[in-house]
């Protein structure tokens, strides 16, 4: 598990060093600091994830674990432009509206 704090969010309430002091450290503002690149351990993960569901700010979010993509590549993604266009221009099935997605300019 990886965690990013953001501290443009982070309103400096402590709870994240309350529930993991290892993780989070405060400064002399009063306000926490990631402790380390946000790699946590199996021991920490427990706290880490007390600390991401109560912070009042949600400025702790979880890193995903990015997986090596198919060589075909992700099914559904357009991988050159004219088939982009084409499924940008395609009409969405689930949309119910008339006229939208048929390529009119308005």
């Amino acid at each position: 598990m990886r965690i990013k704090l953001d501290r443009t969010v982070c309103d400096g309430f402590g709870t994240c060093a309350e529930h993991a002091p290892e993780l989070f450290s405060m400064d002399e503002w009063g306000y926490p600091s990631l402790v380390g690149a946000g790699e946590v351990t199996d021991l920490q993960e427990a706290p880490a994830r007390r600390a991401l569901l109560d912070c009042p700010a949600h400025a702790i979010v979880e890193l995903s674990v990015r997986q090596p993509m198919a060589a075909g590549g992700e099914a559904g993604v357009a991988r050159t432009a004219s088939a982009a266009r084409e499924a940008r221009s395609a009409p969405d099935p689930a949309d119910p509206g008339e006229g939208r997605g048929s390529g009119a300019p308005w």
